[in-house]
Parts: C-alpha cells; structure tokens; sequence
C-alpha cells in the first residue's frame, strides 16, 4: 500500500536522493543539503501551525511504501506565493501595429514581465522515483494533494497555480533562455535554474529586460518553446488538464514552460469528493478488475494520511464508507471516523 504523509527529519536521506535523482530542471529541489533540510523544517512548523487563513506555509509531502519502508516520491503545496521573494512570470499578450494610412495591419506577441500570481496556492515539487511509475501511484500523487486542500481549504487561495516544467535538452539547456544569456545575461541556463533553486533570484530583477520582449524577435528555437512542457512532463500537465487547469498566457521567465491556473472550488478532485462516516470491516468481495479504486484520507493536518485502494466501498443508502482494517491502520483511522474520498 502507498501511503502519502507530511514529511519528517527522518526522510532527509530519501529527499535527497530524489533530489538527485529529479535532474536539471526541478528547481524546488537543489541538490543542497541546508535548503533541503529548511525545507523539511518550515513543512514541519507549517503542518504543526493553528492557522484558518494562508500565510507563508510550505506543505511538503512523502510518499511512502507501507510494506518496505521506502519514500517513492514526493509532492508539495506552497500556500502562498510570492509574499517574501517575488514570484516572477512572463504574460504572453499581444500588441497592435496598425496604420490605415499605409493599409498595415500587424498583431504581434509580447512577453510582459509580472508578479499576478502573487498570493496565490502553488501545487509543486511532484516526482515519483522511477520504479513506482506504473499503476495509479503517479495519478494517486498527483491527485491527492486536492484531498488535502478540499479537506483544509481554510489554508489555501482561491486560485491555485502550477508551473509546469518547460522544454530543455539532456544536458539542461533551455532554447528559450539560450536567447536572453544571449542578450542580457552572461550564465547557462544549469546555473541560473539553480540560483533559483537556491532561492537566489534577485539576479531576476537586475538583470531581466523591463520592458516587453517583441516574441518574433526571439530565435526560432525559442519561439517554439514558449508556453509548451518537457516531455516528461506532459502526463503531469494532462493529469491537472482533467482536473479543470487552464494556461492563460502565464510562462515561466527561464524556460518559457506553462503555469496553469484553476479555482480552488472548480478542482475536479475537490468537487468531487465526498466527507461520510467510515465502518470498518473486511468487504465481502473485490473485485480487483472492476472495483472502484477509491482515493481516501483521513482529517487530520500534522497527522494527515492519504492512500488509494480497492479495498473501500462507498453505501450511497447509508452515507457511510466501508474500509479494510489495513486501511483504516494506514490512515490512523478508527470506527465512526469520518474520511474524505473520491474515485480514483
């Protein structure tokens, strides 16, 4: 059973080689042994605060093989952003050139420099280790953050966001950022994406042009990666597609990749699911074929637990979710406590 839990100091062994293993391009986790363990305190303060409104928390989950031991991934929620270190995007927009004069009539695609999405939830730091990427567990991941926030909404903005990561080469080379270390600065993209992972970013304000950048005058190459995902990041951008996200022009100002956007209350997941009663006991039949996979979790904040199964079944007469012992341990569970679930 996979079993999703906030984050301890024990896991700082597992976070780091996760970190490691999640390559150029995942700045929320440097290869840094002090910023990973602030990491795992500030989500620790942040689990333990008395809170009905977002502040600066950082919600840093693990996700943890009930059988072996072993974390298999992680994922995380920043309440708000942008608060203490400015959250910079680009806005893709458009301007006209127009002279009736001379019959001209142009539209052109500018990148704006922004702080819009200051304030808002961000959904991040989603990585599942490569031997755990089969069945619902990267689905699981990635949806089972939405319990957390529908179960805790008092915690989170009304629009949540997600930076999707953008295209580069397998060295970590951007097309987009090859343009501007081109024209305004003097690094690779490896070392700017890790100043930022450092949480270095007041380079960003020095250095990034201030006025609109005229996108046709960016190299083809960066042009045709603005607003679009690396490839093993496109499952995670459907995934949240599903989930009701939308891009609205918003990129990021490195590798050009897609921020997506949605309400907190239009969330599929967060619609969807649903808070009853458990009874606990064995299910007379699973069908593990057909039955429903059910994700569940439990109230808690400090204590939260989340995992998915086959073994619960949902009575629509009596409002009441019938879950195995196994899960009800998994989830710290007893009988007459209430769970939050939705289908998997």
């Amino acid at each position: 059973m996979h079993v999703l839990r906030p984050i301890t100091a024990s896991d700082f062994d597992a976070l780091k080689q996760i970190a490691i293993e999640s390559g150029h391009g995942f700045t929320s986790l440097p290869v840094n042994d002090a910023l990973l363990l602030e990491k795992i305190d500030r989500a620790e303060r942040s689990f333990a605060k008395n809170i009905n409104q977002p502040q600066d928390e950082s919600y840093l989950f693990v996700l943890e093989d009930s059988q072996t031991g072993e974390v298999v991934g992680t994922t995380a929620i920043e309440a708000a952003v942008g608060l203490n270190v400015p959250l910079y995007h680009y806005h893709l927009g458009k301007t006209v050139h127009h002279s009736r004069t001379l019959n001209v009539y142009n539209t052109v695609d500018i990148l704006s420099m922004c702080n819009d999405y200051t304030g808002c939830s961000e959904i991040c730091t989603l990585f599942l280790r490569e031997d755990s990427r089969k069945g619902l567990a990267g689905r699981f991941l990635s949806r089972s953050r939405f319990l957390f926030m529908a179960q805790h909404s008092e915690r989170f903005a009304d629009t949540i966001i997600a930076e999707m990561r953008g295209v580069s080469d397998e060295h970590g080379h951007s097309p987009f950022w090859q343009w501007l270390e081109e024209h305004f600065f003097s690094i690779e993209f490896p070392q700017a994406d890790h100043l930022v992972g450092l949480g270095d970013k007041v380079f960003i304000s020095e250095l990034m042009p201030k006025y609109p950048i005229y996108a046709n005058l960016l190299s083809k190459k960066a042009q045709a990666v603005i607003g679009k995902v690396h490839d093993k990041t496109k499952p995670a951008l459907k995934l949240l597609e599903k989930e009701g996200f939308e891009h609205r022009g918003y990129v990021d100002l490195f590798d050009a990749g897609p921020t997506v956007e949605a309400k907190l209350g239009n969330i599929r997941s967060v619609r969807e699911s649903l808070v009853c009663p458990i009874s606990i006991g064995e299910l007379d039949y699973v069908d593990e074929q057909s039955s429903d996979t059910l994700a569940i979790c439990n109230q808690g904040v400090s204590d939260f637990r989340a995992t998915f199964t086959k073994h619960a079944h949902y009575n629509h007469a009596k409002h009441t979710l019938i879950i195995s012992h196994d899960v009800a341990h998994a989830l710290k569970l007893k009988q007459g406590d209430a769970a939050r679930f939705f289908r998997l």
